[in-house]
């Protein structure tokens, strides 16, 4: 049995003895116990029960026991035993080679938390994040851990504030980490301030010779010349690469999209970068010292150099009460292609120009969905559509409504919007576009449920409607407002309302939760709501226009935007 695995808790356990705990070691109990136990048997008291025995902990299991340790019983204790060295190494080569395998392997670890693994297990377990005053010596690490902070708890920030993290609550989960280092404010100041002497020691190495004796006052980067240009290049794709990309999270939680347009730019530069990291693989493959690791697909850094500084127990036991679960961290290359993914969905949202109107947005959102965005997109998404209960922080929900429900604009500022049920009404809609945010199977679930809700609310203007204005009301009748508006906006809700019906029969599809011997049931659903929906909108629009008109062939030119659709599921439609 290993060495740790029986450690004695001593002055130097994690979690110490006190004047009212005493630590005794339980080994030999569980030896003991263990021989007289069968395969199917467990220790347990007079009242465990079969509840009890589903939420049991298996002691000494690495899938169950979330306090086992696996090699170190702390932090200190991996630092001591030299898990991460500070330097890393008294070579100035190997030094610079073991740095750039630590951006990659944080790199992987970042999307992979990204995907919805624990913090603590991916991005976390490296040593240097748990105690960065140690890297304080060492500029280049200490600037890029400080970014990698900075940008791990912007991410956090955006997906809480989101609520999207509902979808994967361990997402959000910090487990007391050092999110928030002494001077991590100043993070970029410090990363630029190292970019700009690497980019001198890139122009020192690649002057000529003869204008190369005055720039001989800049330390080289490590000791082999030959190096040089390759390395700092190396350096330079990946830091500019994380200043970049912080530059676009902070641009995009700008109020009111005003940090859009510059984010782009941003987005452009990091996706530049990003080839320029794909290219630096050939060179640090070449020239890199030590044993790689066994499987080239599978290799978390470019070089395929292991790196150091790295123990995913580090944590196991401020993970708990959640078992560790079995992680795999993502390849580099794929964490590449996750970062290009993620990537261009922000430019996405970022070249879309906040139309207020809401059909154009609700086709926005579902078109941006069939990409498969993941958590950070997504999240991005929903924070700058709704802002302070408003669309796009500007957009009161009664002035969306008045458009949705193609009323003119004097009615913007109509009283009515202060009734009780307009202001649960603009309630629902803010709920429905958070929702179209969620992943695809927490979005139909949720739609599920607001159908009820639109039903309600639609029972409800309609009651005050006829209270208050009676039956006979006319929607032409330009004396009264209030009921012209309300009219409207009982047509728009039931349009809205089968909208919501189709978007959840469509998203059945998508899932493949529909067996075939279903799909001319869920055929026929989509085709009586497909039907009522252009109808709705037809109504809509006579309406709007003032002409009491109706035919089926207009009814039937509100339709044709839908059959792409079951045209894509060999739906034959009469």
């Amino acid at each position: 049995m290993d060495r740790h695995a029986l450690h004695q808790p001593s002055s130097s356990s994690s979690i110490p003895a006190t004047a009212n705990t005493v630590w005794t070691d339980a080994s030999p109990l569980l030896e003991v116990a263990c021989k007289d136990l069968r395969d199917g048997e467990l220790i347990h008291v007079d009242n465990f029960n079969l509840y009890a025995a589903m939420s049991a902990l298996e002691i000494m299991d690495p899938k169950m026991d979330s306090g086992i340790v696996n090699r170190y019983c702390s932090v200190d204790e991996a630092i001591e035993d030299g898990v991460a060295p500070v330097p890393i190494s008294t070579d100035k080569t190997t030094d610079v080679q073991c740095v750039i395998d630590i951006m990659d392997h944080l790199l992987t670890c970042e999307a992979t938390w990204h995907k919805g693994h624990s913090l603590a297990q991916t991005v976390f377990s490296c040593a240097y994040l748990l105690r960065p005053e140690r890297t304080s010596s060492h500029a280049l690490l200490h600037s890029y851990c400080k970014v990698i902070r900075a940008t791990c708890k912007a991410v956090i920030t955006v997906v809480s504030d989101a609520r999207t993290h509902e979808e994967e609550d361990l997402f959000t989960m910090a487990y007391g980490l050092p999110l928030s280092g002494d001077g991590d404010e100043k993070c970029l100041s410090l990363l630029n301030a190292v970019e700009e002497n690497i980019s001198r020691q890139l122009r020192a190495c690649k002057a000529p010779s003869s204008k190369r004796k005055p720039l001989e006052d800049i330390e080289p980067l490590q000791t082999n010349f030959d190096l040089e240009e390759g390395y700092c290049k190396a350096l330079l794709c990946r830091l500019r690469f994380r200043k970049h990309f912080f530059h676009v999270l902070t641009c995009m939680r700008r109020p009111q999209g005003r940090g859009l347009e510059l984010a782009r730019k941003h987005i452009a530069s990091c996706i530049s970068e990003l080839g320029v990291i794909l290219k630096s693989a050939e060179f640090l493959m070449s020239n890199a010292h030590g044993t790689c690791e066994d499987a080239t697909e599978d290799r978390t850094t470019a070089s395929g150099h292991q790196a150091i500084g790295f123990d995913a127990s580090l944590n196991s036991r401020i993970s708990a009460p959640t078992p560790p679960r079995s992680i795999k961290i993502l390849s580099w290359k794929k964490a590449i292609e996750y970062f290009e993914k993620l990537l261009h969905d922000l430019d996405i949202i970022c070249s879309y120009p906040l139309d207020p109107s809401l059909e154009v947005l609700l086709r926005f959102v579902a078109q941006f969905q069939k990409a498969q965005p993941d958590l950070v997109a997504r999240a991005h998404l929903q924070l700058l559509l709704v802002q302070d209960g408003k669309l796009y922080g500007k957009c009161p929900m009664f002035s969306l409504i008045i458009r949705a429900a193609r009323l003119p604009e004097v009615f913007l500022h109509h009283d009515i919007q202060k009734n009780e049920y307009v202001v649960q009404l603009g309630q629902l809609v803010i709920n429905m576009l958070k929702i179209l945010c969620t992943n695809a199977a927490w979005q139909r679930r949720k739609l599920g449920k607001i159908l009820q809700d639109w039903r309600v609310i639609y029972v409800q203007i309609e009651l005050a409607f006829r209270k208050d204005f009676g039956e006979g009301s006319s929607i032409s009748n330009g004396d009264n407002a209030s009921a012209r508006i309300l009219k409207h906006i009982l047509i728009w809700v039931e349009e809205q309302t089968y909208w919501i019906s189709h978007r959840f029969l469509i998203l059945g599809f998508e899932l493949e939760l529909y067996s075939p011997s279903e799909y001319c049931m869920v055929y026929w659903y989509l085709y009586v709501v497909l039907i009522r929906l252009a109808e709705k909108t037809h109504l809509k629009m006579t309406v709007s226009d003032g002409s009491g008109k109706y035919t089926s062939t207009s009814c039937m030119f509100c339709f044709q935007g839908q059959w792409p659709e079951l045209r894509s599921k060999n739906v034959c439609v009469v």
